[in-house]
């Protein structure tokens, strides 16, 4: 839920909220293909349902981006930290639906096929909601 924007408490909450949601609708799982698909997909729309009643809240950033360890220079990891802020900050700034199908794929690591089921959507909707993120944050970053 970090991933998403939220802050560390409303995280904590809606993560609680949507593994009481996965525990009341148990005896759905045996209709759904993967059990990881399945909870992203609840995570998703627990945390879409609050940024539908919480609009005017400030997105708090994304967390999770990780600056691998290397034999740089301080100058270099300094550069490269500040490239990861404008990265985590345009990110939080994408409406909720492009922003999830960034997490899905790039931080949560899901192929085009998981992320699509744990979305709900077809592939091909799911492929042009990952087109438009990555193509809004090429023009807020550049």
């Amino acid at each position: 839920m970090r991933r998403l924007g939220h802050s560390r408490q409303v995280s904590e909450d809606l993560t609680q909220e949507s593994f009481l949601r996965a525990w009341q609708h148990i005896s759905q799982l045996r209709e759904v293909k993967s059990l990881n698909g399945w909870l992203y997909r609840i995570a998703g729309n627990v945390s879409r349902l609050y940024w539908r009643r919480h609009k005017n809240e400030e997105v708090t950033g994304v967390e999770g981006i990780e600056v691998p360890e290397s034999g740089e220079s301080d100058y270099e990891k300094a550069a490269e930290d500040e490239q990861l802020v404008l990265v985590k900050d345009a990110v939080a700034r994408l409406p909720v639906k492009l922003r999830y199908a960034i997490v899905l794929h790039y931080m949560e690591q899901l192929t085009i096929a998981e992320a699509a089921e744990a979305a709900g959507v077809r592939e091909g909707t799911f492929k042009s909601r990952l087109h438009r993120a990555l193509k809004a944050l090429r023009k807020q970053i550049t």
